[in-house]
């Protein structure tokens, strides 16, 4: 292995969601974490790796804080790491390391062939919540969330998602198409915890200007789209704003991965489109950007996500695709979407499939 300056703070970019090598020791060598006997590389030059077993040394203060730096800045980075057995875990590491470290149940998945494969995605659950161990800002983030229904029986069940969300004070931004005095559209408004506008149209006015008009009253640092009949884990939006301060982009929101066929009662896995990367694309429902560098959506009926994506592209903004393992998009058919495309072509472009509702384990759906 090459060496290479040490580990920076880019968060996972580049992450290899298939690695092409097994499992390297980290040790503790000479006052410095060496794999291979080579000086600790940047997170480029392990991805290739399946993961480091971490070494401890029986360091004494003020050692154990370059220690500790450089195990920290590979969590970070969402290098997989691990420790064995768990009883190596010093008692001066900290307690959310520690438990990440003896967890080991990523590394039983067996690799196999075929669609239900799942030890690429357990492996790549445990490096997300490995980066989530990055420090996090000393204010609350505030969130303006907008979305838009004209399904009042979504609502409740989208509402409470983003009540859910850790880490992130958020408000709702909701855009009622035509279904303002629908009993469970008001139920759904009336229960819920958190602050909430209500921006009402008749279900001729087009999407993206019913969008505009419940955008224009945010009152968060970022703005970030929500569809309503999509599912979302419960750190979604930290995610998000984690992967927005390592890459320093403009815009970022998830790859497409993830999709539920209602009708089929099956879920697939699309890896067609790869994860931490820059890109001029992530999936619609999942853009996130500073409030003040929103420029509005266009009056349009359908595309409203792909026109703002594709002219704040052409203006210069930096859009990065984070992991999509805390999103699942909903499809039934293809006329209940503004994206149509038959059910039959993401069954021919997945990596995955499972019968049922079977989204990554960071969904927290059980």
């Amino acid at each position: 292995m090459t060496a290479t300056p040490s580990v920076d703070a880019r968060g996972a970019t580049g992450y290899l969601r298939t690695p092409t090598q097994g499992m390297a020791p980290l040790r503790w060598e000479g006052g410095q974490w060496t794999v291979e006997g080579t000086p600790l590389a940047e997170p480029d030059a392990l991805r290739m790796l399946a993961g480091l077993s971490v070494e401890w040394p029986s360091a004494e203060e003020p050692e154990r804080r370059a220690v500790l730096d450089g195990v920290v800045s590979l969590a970070c980075a969402g290098v997989p790491l691990t420790t064995e057995p768990a009883s190596a875990v010093p008692p001066w590491v900290p307690a959310d390391l520690g438990e990440l470290l003896a967890d080991r149940a990523w590394l039983a998945a067996p690799r196999e062939a075929g669609p239900r494969c799942v030890a690429d995605l357990r492996r790549e659950e445990h490096s997300v919540r490995l980066r989530r161990l990055a420090p996090r800002p000393s204010v609350t983030p505030t969130v303006s969330v907008v979305m838009s229904s004209m399904r009042p029986h979504l609502l409740g069940s989208a509402l409470g998602q983003i009540a859910r969300q850790r880490h992130v004070q958020a408000e709702v931004l909701l855009g009622l198409h035509g279904i303002e005095d629908h009993p469970l559209a008001r139920r759904a408004v009336e229960t819920f915890p958190l602050p909430i506008r209500v921006v009402s149209a008749e279900a001729a006015v087009p999407f993206g200007a019913l969008l505009n008009r419940a955008a224009s009253h945010a009152s968060g640092e970022y703005l970030a789209k929500w569809d309503d009949d999509d599912w979302y884990g419960p750190e979604h939006l930290s995610d998000l704003l984690l992967a927005k301060r390592a890459s320093g982009a403009d815009i970022v929101g998830t790859a497409a991965e993830f999709f539920y066929l209602e009708p089929l009662l099956t879920t697939i896995r699309r890896t067609s489109y790869r994860s931490e990367v820059w890109s001029d694309f992530v999936a619609g429902g999942t853009i996130l950007l500073d409030r003040d560098a929103f420029p509005g959506f266009e009056p349009l009926t359908r595309g409203v996500d792909a026109a703002l994506l594709k002219s704040r592209h052409a203006d210069g903004a930096r859009i990065y695709r984070a992991h999509g393992l805390g999103y699942v998009l909903r499809r039934s058919l293809s006329e209940g979407h503004t994206w149509q495309l038959p059910l039959s072509h993401f069954l021919k472009v997945a990596h995955n499939q499972w019968r049922g509702f079977r989204p990554s384990l960071l969904m927290e759906t059980t």
